[in-house]
């Protein structure tokens, strides 16, 4: 019996989760099947498609029914529902960084972010880079979350002269809250730019 794409992507979502995005090779997912090395490559030709592929698959099951109605709570919901698929696998955000995807999952979460601005009464070209912003903002904040050691304590910093005021200043939140915190701050300053971008008309 044959190896399905599924099958691959699946294999190769196992390494990513296991040993980490700079341990995904053709030849890792191949011995995870215990198929030959052409078999992977029949359904994914080289490692960047390979990538492109399990990102996207990361990014499966939105379940566009349940999202809230008004658009505010609906940007909202799809903004933690994209950290939340990154998050649910090893280095998540890094594997999207920098991936040009034009796969169907993908293509959905972005199409239902810009219809909801497009809903709310936001210009197209509004509408297309708010979806960036919050992309980007998402990627960002979820790469540095991942990339920090589950056991690495936040560093200690203090400022006892001028040559920082401000760091001095705010050092004390400079390094606290958490990550979730963090998202969800920027979040709400986004939210707040696109209401008022809204109300100007």
């Amino acid at each position: 019996m044959g190896i399905s794409r599924a099958a691959v992507v699946d294999a190769a979502l196992e390494v990513l989760d296991e040993q980490g995005l700079d341990k995904v090779t053709m030849r890792a997912v191949a011995d995870r099947l215990g198929v030959q090395h052409n078999t992977v490559r029949w359904h994914a030709d080289n490692k960047q498609r390979l990538l492109v592929l399990m990102s996207d698959a990361i990014l499966a099951g939105l379940d566009v029914d349940a999202l809230p109605p008004q658009w505010d709570d609906r940007v909202r919901a799809l903004a933690r529902w994209c950290r939340g698929a990154l998050l649910a696998h090893r280095d998540g955000a890094r594997l999207l960084s920098g991936l040009s995807t034009t796969e169907t999952n993908t293509y959905r979460l972005a199409d239902t972010m810009i219809q909801s601005l497009l809903d709310a009464g936001f210009p197209p070209r509004t509408a297309a880079w708010a979806n960036w912003t919050l992309f980007y903002l998402i990627l960002g904040i979820t790469q540095e979350q991942q990339a920090q050691s589950a056991d690495a304590a936040d560093p200690v910093l203090t400022f006892d002269d001028d040559t920082f005021p401000a760091l001095r200043k705010a050092s004390a939140y400079v390094v606290t809250g958490t990550f979730d915190e963090r998202f969800e701050f920027a979040l709400d300053m986004q939210m707040t730019a696109l209401r008022a971008e809204l109300a100007r008309g």
